[in-house]
């Protein structure tokens, strides 16, 4: 369910593509990619408003893994300009864009299978001394450091109820788990902003809801969410505003209510009008 807060920071925004936002914290302008002769995205111009839940939906084949992609800089753009919190994320290198404070996870999660869980948490903490070379043969210089990592890792994973897999290879952990796992780790970093690509794709039905309190609790920490989902249960249930993607364009933006009733929304993913859905579907 959207959050009153959020709700009350849309008030009055129009429920069309492009629209300005009161305070947004990522914005896209000219966004552009093509491979080969398909293009992938065209973004004529987006925002995100802070501290609420967005999600990125639309058929496969839409362009949002790969506007996610483009925007933390896995794929290089052909044009387009974009920015986090004001500061420009063009020509950054992939490792760099955690660094501004907007996160991403992956549709297909990329725990490091033969690392235990708790090592997983640990290698994702930004700056830690004892990576550098001059410094990692003399411990006392970031034993403290490692200390504060590691109680960080662990409040994570009681947090997202994976404390007592800690020890555990990663590899072993439940698709869900995995999802967990990766949210938590993206977490070590501090974001302010948080990309997540389908983030209940094949997680069992408990999992799911796991899955999306912890979405409305960092929400409700301040944090910024965009999603990619598929699944217009949960969009409807959790989401602040929806954004609707078809053929690398945005054709839709609003409320969960108005989309759901979006003439241009329907057609992208029935291929049809909305009259035309009812009667193939008969009547009741």
């Amino acid at each position: 369910m959207p959050s009153n807060a959020a709700g009350a920071a849309f008030a009055g925004v129009a429920p069309e593509p492009g629209v300005p936002k009161p305070d947004p914290v990522l914005v896209v302008d000219g966004l552009h990619k093509a491979f080969g002769g398909v293009v992938a995205v065209d973004v004529e111009h987006l925002e995100c408003q802070r501290s609420a839940i967005t999600a990125l939906i639309g058929p496969n084949g839409a362009g949002k893994t790969t506007m996610f992609n483009l925007v933390t800089d896995f794929e290089r753009a052909d044009r387009g300009r974009w920015s986090f919190d004001g500061r420009s994320l063009e020509g950054m290198l992939a490792y760099e864009v955690p660094r501004t404070g907007l996160m991403r996870t992956f549709q297909l999660t990329k725990a490091l299978a033969r690392m235990p869980v708790l090592d997983n948490m640990k290698l994702a903490a930004p700056d830690q001394r004892g990576e550098r070379l001059r410094d990692c043969l003399l411990r006392p210089r970031w034993a403290a450091q490692e200390r504060a990592v590691e109680k960080r890792a662990l409040g994570l994973l009681e947090r997202f109820n994976l404390d007592q897999m800690r020890a555990e290879y990663a590899g072993t952990l439940s698709g869900g788990q995995r999802k967990l796992l990766e949210m938590a780790r993206a977490l070590m970093a501090e974001p302010r902003m948080l990309l997540l690509d389908e983030p209940t794709a094949g997680v069992n039905p408990a999992l799911v809801h796991s899955i999306l309190d912890h979405v409305r609790e960092l929400r409700a920490d301040g944090m910024t969410i965009l999603f990619v989902e598929h699944d217009m249960d949960v969009v409807m249930g959790i989401s602040d505003w929806v954004v609707c993607m078809s053929e690398g364009a945005v054709i839709a933006e609003g409320p969960p209510a108005s989309i759901a009733e979006n003439d241009s929304v329907i057609d992208a993913y029935l291929g049809t009008s909305r009259i035309e859905a009812v009667d193939v579907e008969g009547p009741g």
